[in-house]
């Protein structure tokens, strides 16, 4: 690697702390981020090293930085075979010297890639685990000088997390196959207990364990009662014009649909799942990530390599699986460190869905550990505590604030009230007709429906009919969810379920206990504060950027925010720098970044400042 002809490491010398005179040379950065600079130095110590740092945290820094300052080439083993490419792109933007070893590349190029290597003249390396488990490849490494190892997306080496690989299994010889080399393993997502069995299983000798905080301050979360899925969609979207997004999906059925909806609604929008051909399904990421479309649809079973940092929302349509790929799959949002907004529609209804596919697991204990997740899940989307302090609660972390004013708990978007007597209604309707029947036909008996179901089994005569009138059905569907959440009520099995009482709903009606719930609060304005306040700067001026960034990658064949991110276009647009010493104090912008794109950057600026120069201070 070489800036302005000089080899980095020549650049480096003299200068007291060459950790971050690279901070700032290559990545743009004045200062590390919490706990990289920690795992920085354990590394550069040759200690090995297994840190949970939260998506977004910067956790390739802690590796890239140190395969620029040791010797050889750092192999990085990732299970995201789709990423590998952007990941390497964006350490080429910097001036790394990356490559990567998956099945995705022609022989010529995998013959290229380990001519590179084997000839000491790549700083890093992303492979593939089942690349790692070649005898081959295994015995080509014994003749390379191997800087450090890095294992990224560590919990799938775990039984108890919940992405599994058996190819990850074989990890755990790369202690004994680099004896004198730093092993570093990374996970954004890792309970205590799947922390402990990941240090078990790849048995790293005296690491520095970092478990960095799992908040997300930038994100904002909240639960959406889901009544017509298709146009709270269009109304989400409508929120955010022109803004990237995700919408998670259970089935590929579901995923075609939503997006042909959309695309039919005029959004920019194109489907990801696992039943597309590999061609479509690179051309649809591809175009998510190159900004040509603004929005994706996935299938939550499908993990999907993405490391697009301008995502400024997720919407999970359908239940996720559990909480840690609810907490991963919002991760994918807001990685610039800017707000964006998490969104899950919920409904009682989804639940059988997700039951039908964990009941026909074959092994047992996978079946029990995947209805205790989704009770986790369940239990997340109903209650009335602030969903951050959830959150963190699951991965043992408590929240040191009160109120976190970025989710709709918090954020006073919801009231708590008292519905024992609506609840009493509903009760005894299902008293009165024997818990024969389910949720829909309970709800038209106490608004008073006169359907051709209820008239025939008489239910227009129950005392209880029409008790409720006063009130549209989805009130009253959301009251059976919340009866059924607070286990007022239960649900029986299979494919017709009919409501039938608990205990508890026996103190309800004879009032010797109230219900309360938590409702969004109706007609009232509510100003969302999500994440950090955004420095003013100049939208017009953010735009051209934009503008300018979209047409380098086009003409690079890389995606948008390889070039700069958001968060630099955003600096840029504030502090308006007009010569190169100036444009090097903008976040993310390094001596090889300001080489290789920032004249054109500069030149946007000055002529934007000569033609507005009303705007020139903020």
């Amino acid at each position: 690697m070489s800036t302005n002809g000089l080899p980095l490491r020549s650049l480096l010398k003299g200068v007291d702390d060459p950790i971050f005179a690279t901070l700032r040379s290559v990545f743009g950065f004045r200062e590390f981020r919490p706990n990289q600079e920690r795992v920085v130095r354990a590394i550069l110590d040759k200690r090995d090293v297994f840190a949970v740092m939260p998506t977004g945290g910067g956790k390739s820094l802690c590796y890239q930085l140190p395969a620029l300052m040791l010797q050889g080439t750092c192999m990085v083993i990732s299970p995201l075979i789709a990423l590998m490419k952007d990941q390497v792109d964006g350490a080429r933007s910097n001036g790394i010297r990356a490559a990567f070893l998956n099945s995705s590349l022609s022989s010529d190029d995998r013959d290229e890639v380990m001519q590179k290597l084997l000839s000491n003249s790549l700083d890093l390396l992303y492979v593939a685990p089942e690349r790692f488990i070649l005898d081959h490849f295994r015995q080509m490494l014994s003749r390379v000088q191997i800087s450090m190892a890095v294992i990224d997306e560590a919990h799938c080496i775990s039984e108890w997390g919940h992405d599994f690989r058996p190819d990850y299994l074989s990890l755990s010889d790369l202690v004994t196959m680099f004896p004198g080399v730093p092993v570093a393993a990374f996970t954004a997502t890792a309970t205590h207990r799947v922390q402990q069995d990941i240090l078990d299983k790849l048995a790293l000798r005296d690491p520095l364990i970092v478990r960095a905080s799992f908040d997300r301050p930038n994100l904002f979360y909240e639960v959406c009662f889901k009544e017509n899925s298709d146009a709270q969609l269009v109304s989400l979207l409508k929120s955010q014009p022109g803004k990237a997004g995700i919408i998670y999906r259970t089935s590929r059925k579901s995923v075609n649909d939503t997006a042909a909806m959309l695309k039919a609604k005029g959004f920019r929008a194109v489907p990801y799942h696992a039943g597309l051909s590999d061609l479509d399904r690179k051309r649809n990421q591809e175009a998510f990530i190159r900004d040509e479309v603004d929005v994706i649809v996935a299938t939550i079973a499908f993990g999907m390599g993405i490391d697009k940092s301008n995502i400024r929302f997720v919407i999970h349509a359908d239940l996720p699986k559990s909480i840690e790929n609810y907490y991963q799959e919002t991760g994918r949002a807001g990685r610039d460190g800017e707000a964006a907004h998490c969104t899950l529609l919920f409904a009682q209804g989804d639940i059988p869905k997700v039951r039908f596919f964990i009941d026909s697991m074959l092994d047992d204990a996978e079946r029990a550990r995947s209805l205790a997740a989704l009770s986790k899940v369940i239990s997340f989307a109903s209650t009335s505590v602030c969903r951050r302090r959830t959150l963190l609660e699951y991965f043992g972390e408590s929240y040191p604030h009160e109120n976190c004013c970025s989710c709709d708990i918090c954020l006073g978007t919801r009231e708590v009230v008292d519905c024992t007597r609506e609840a009493q209604m509903l009760l005894s309707a299902i008293v009165r007709t024997e818990e024969r029947f389910g949720a829909t036909h309970i709800v038209d008996i106490v608004i008073g429906s006169s359907n051709k179901r209820i008239r025939d089994f008489r239910h227009d005569q129950l005392r209880t009919w029409g008790v409720g009138k006063d009130r549209d059905k989805k009130y009253w569907r959301q009251l059976v969810d919340e009866l059924l959440a607070q286990k007022v009520i239960g649900k029986s099995e299979g494919l017709y379920p009919t409501l039938f009482l608990l205990p508890k709903a026996a103190s309800i009606l004879k009032n010797e206990e109230s219900l309360q719930i938590v409702q969004l609060l109706e007609k009232k304005k509510i100003e969302k504060v999500r994440g950090e306040l955004l420095a003013p700067y100049d939208h017009d001026l953010f735009e051209l950027l934009r503008t300018l960034r979209k047409k380098i990658a086009d003409e690079q064949g890389i995606p948008p925010y390889v070039v700069f991110s958001d968060r630099s276009l955003r600096d840029m647009a504030a502090l308006l720098p007009r010569s190169a010493e100036a444009m090097l104090s903008v976040s993310g912008v390094g001596e090889v970044k300001l080489e290789r794109y920032g004249h054109q950057f500069l030149r946007l600026i000055d002529r934007f400042c000569s033609d507005h120069p009303d705007r020139e201070s903020l």
